[in-house]
């Protein structure tokens, strides 16, 4: 069942890459952006990308200006577009498996 799970998902994301890999570039492209406007090293950018575009916002790392608060927008929606794709491919692969399941019995 595991296996005809992880089948079905690695299926599901071969369709999506496409969608996913732009969002991730998009993310990361505007990380950088904010980065360049208030002068934070990359690691710091991608660092304050990947807790904006999780939704986690810890707020230790914060844009100053106008710009990039905007920008964070764009990375925060993003990242709420990616955690709904992930959510729905994986329901997708469980009703998969699950029809799978059902086909054989």
């Amino acid at each position: 069942m595991r296996r005809r799970f992880f089948s079905n998902l690695y299926q599901q994301l071969q369709l999506l890459w496409p969608i996913f890999s732009a969002i991730l570039i998009v993310m990361a492209g505007t990380g950088v952006v904010i980065g360049r406007i208030e002068d934070w090293r990359l690691d710091e950018a991608f660092y304050f990308t990947f807790v904006t575009g999780l939704t986690i916002g810890y707020g230790d790392i914060t844009p100053k200006h106008l710009s990039a608060r905007v920008l964070a927008l764009v990375i925060g929606f993003s990242g709420i577009v990616l955690t709904g794709l992930v959510a729905a491919v994986t329901v997708q692969a469980l009703n998969e498996t699950s029809r799978d399941a059902t086909d054989d019995h």
